[in-house]
């Protein structure tokens, strides 16, 4: 019942034995066969709910769920009979999150297309590698980033050239038959080397995110207000700042960019109720003293990372409710593991979200006793499917998707994160999980933050080594790193303290707030074994060994 024309991502599709077991068990799972995402997101819930409420907004304007339809409805216009864009072409989507990305998100689905979206931050020689594997016929951007797209790729932009195309089309449109199976859009995969993968979503994967979830575990109500840091390009951002609010009526207010602390303000002055973020935004604003401003907060998400124990306590004790932590992934489109409001317990995860299955396997797929750590395998009904990419083995196997994450579930069905696969650190014969030792750093009260990656080492085969964030005025140098060495000894077990400490001014972290354990990882190989003496200032600041 394909509606796709062009059939390039059906064609790519991993073979059938590849392809992971998809569930359906909740009744509001079951999708007709013909069903476009963008149709449901917003012209039935003005059905429902009627085309005056605050839709998308920015700190400059706020859109109507009716200006939003209305624009989205020109710019599929745009895209079929300016740009002779047919269902199943994929459209390159850059741009920061504004509600003008938003609506260009909306058309491409509408069209039947397939949205590309990609971070604005991305450089030439990234997007090159995109632009090869997507294959896009056309892209639209945003009018201040056009400098670093590929030149065979024909652009719009969002700017006044889009607007003013706009404008000689109907409000009207007719939204593309798309089959619930027909690709909606390609989510790139963050962190990767070579070249990228691009995980395929369909129609229906769209609404189930927001069915399970959002649904069971989010539980958004119309008047809620949403807002976030993750842009629209990851999945994350994509379902919690776009996907959510439209399938429940409710509002967006879509921020550029803020740090950790403008972003509590802004939650304060907008009557932000549903909030998204990386667990290192909301260590920052407690840190600064500013948790009060997330009062309002009715619904914290955090997720990237795994979220600290000490995190989600102090946020508990300053604002008064839970944080709600979660861990999806780009291949499963958004959570599948969470838990929400007196459910919550610091240092768990959560549970499996309605509509999923998960367990702990061995490296044989067979599952574990409770208790034991192991390989986190996951189905429901999203699951990984990779364009055109051996990778699809490694990640699909017997109908599980395997995360890489390492998790042990106790006997009450709760899943507690140890590390990613390759986080695990072997040194002389002990499985060390970076995360855990990143932990107990974070009960000392000079560490602000720390990343925690494995060295290479002729004896033991890896060392612990730990990049630290100190608090103002501690002194980076051989003292304090053996003071931290110290400590993790005394509240850990000794053999997980850090052999090698290294002081830096901050962590590298992608758009999302996560951290990139291979930057530290390939830094951590390129410097020096032997301690140094403590620099004056700029990363990184000083080294220790032990």
């Amino acid at each position: 019942m394909t509606a796709h024309v062009d059939t390039f991502c059906r064609d790519g599709l991993p073979p059938a034995d590849q392809q992971p077991e998809f569930v359906f068990d909740l009744p509001e799972l079951q999708y007709p066969q013909q069903l476009n995402a963008a149709t449901a997101l917003i012209d039935d819930t003005i059905a429902r709910f009627g085309a005056d409420r605050p839709c998308l907004g920015s700190p400059g304007e706020t859109w109507t769920y009716g200006d939003v339809l209305a624009r989205a409805n020109r710019i599929a216009h745009v895209l079929t009979a300016d740009l002779g864009v047919v269902p199943g072409n994929r459209v390159l989507l850059r741009g920061p999150n504004t509600p003008w990305l938003a609506a260009c998100w909306l058309a491409v689905l509408k069209a039947g297309a397939v949205a590309v979206a990609t971070m604005p931050l991305l450089r030439r020689h990234e997007l090159d590698k995109i632009n090869a594997t997507a294959r896009p016929a056309v892209a639209l951007c945003d009018e201040r980033f056009l400098d670093e797209l590929p030149p065979e790729v024909a652009v719009v932009s969002f700017g006044t050239d889009l607007q003013a195309r706009c404008a000689a089309h109907p409000v009207t449109f007719p939204d593309v038959a798309t089959a619930a199976d027909d690709v909606a859009l390609l989510a790139f995969t963050s962190g990767t080397t070579g070249r990228p993968k691009a995980t395929m979503h369909v129609h229906r994967d769209v609404l189930a995110i927001a069915d399970t979830f959002s649904a069971h575990v989010l539980k958004p109500r119309p008047d809620d207000v949403f807002a976030g840091t993750p842009p629209l390009a990851f999945t994350f951002g994509l379902g919690g700042l776009l996907v959510f609010p439209l399938r429940a009526g409710a509002s967006v207010l879509l921020v550029e960019r803020a740090t950790p602390t403008e972003l509590a303000a802004i939650a304060a002055e907008q009557g932000v109720t549903v909030l998204f973020t990386a667990p290192t935004a909301y260590r920052t604003i407690l840190d600064a003293g500013v948790g009060h401003l997330l009062a309002g907060v009715r619904r914290a998400v955090s997720a990237g990372e795994a979220l600290p124990a000490e995190v989600a306590v102090r946020y508990r004790e300053v604002v008064g409710r839970s944080l709600i932590d979660g861990i999806g992934g780009t291949e499963m489109l958004h959570v599948f593991i969470s838990a929400a409001d007196d459910d919550a317990r610091p240092g768990a995860t959560g549970r499996v979200v309605p509509g999923f299955r998960a367990e702990v396997h061995d490296v044989d797929g067979r599952p574990v006793p409770d208790g034991t750590p192991g390989l986190l395998a996951v189905k429901g009904p999203t699951g990984c499917r990779y364009l055109d990419d051996p990778r699809q083995r490694d990640y699909v196997r017997g109908g599980w998707n395997l995360t890489g994450d390492v998790y042990v579930r106790d006997a009450e069905g709760w899943f507690h994160h140890v590390a990613r696969a390759d986080d695990m650190i072997v040194s002389s014969g002990y499985n060390i999980a970076g995360p855990e030792v990143e932990e107990l750093l974070a009960t000392h009260p000079d560490v602000v933050e720390s990343g925690v990656v494995g060295t290479p080492d002729p004896e033991r085969g890896a060392v612990v080594t730990a990049f630290v964030v100190l608090r103002e005025g501690a002194v980076p140098g051989p003292a304090t790193a053996r003071a931290l060495q110290d400590h993790v000894k005394a509240v850990g077990a000794p053999y997980k303290y850090p052999r090698r400490v290294e002081f830096v001014d901050a962590l590298p972290r992608n758009a999302s707030g996560k951290l990139l354990r291979v930057a530290l990882r390939e830094r951590a190989a390129a410097s020096p074994t032997e301690p140094e003496a403590p620099a004056a200032h700029p990363t990184p600041r000083a080294a220790a060994t032990a």
